[in-house]
């Protein structure tokens, strides 16, 4: 179960994990340091958003709960669970396309636009767990 209590984690591997899509209440927590960045993560049920050094890096409506996300130079890979379906954003690099593979299958290349996000719809409910990545 993806779960953070503690809202946001380092994992062993360099990962980190965030979110809580079982809150009522809005919960944050600002200036987590990790690998040399700031993260700030904000959750709940119905959002949860990430911020690298202020700058955007994900958001769920409704909210979810995210392990092992990881960004590299080529794109981002994370594992996802939320109640409902979920609307993904992603903060990437500005008008790139990407190859998007949602459990291991290739859902086609998307590109992102002038602000670099990247939207992805991503089926939760009753799926547990489902691994997200978008590589360039």
């Amino acid at each position: 179960m993806a779960i953070v209590e503690e809202l946001i984690r380092a994992e062993e591997n360099g990962a980190i994990s965030f979110g809580n899509h079982r809150l009522d209440v809005k919960a944050k927590v600002e200036n987590f340091e990790h690998a040399g960045d700031l993260w700030k993560v904000k959750t709940y049920k119905s959002i949860t958003k990430l911020e690298k050094n202020g700058l955007f890096a994900y958001e769920s409506v409704p909210g979810t709960s995210v392990s092992h996300f990881v960004e590299k130079e080529n794109g981002v890979s994370f594992q996802v669970e939320g109640d409902e379906d979920a609307q993904i954003t992603i903060g990437l690099e500005d008008e790139t396309e990407y190859d998007v593979f949602i459990d291991g299958e290739n859902t086609g290349r998307m590109k992102t636009n002038l602000g670099g996000k990247l939207n992805l719809s991503v089926e939760l409910a009753g799926s547990g767990e489902v691994s997200v990545k978008v590589t360039r």
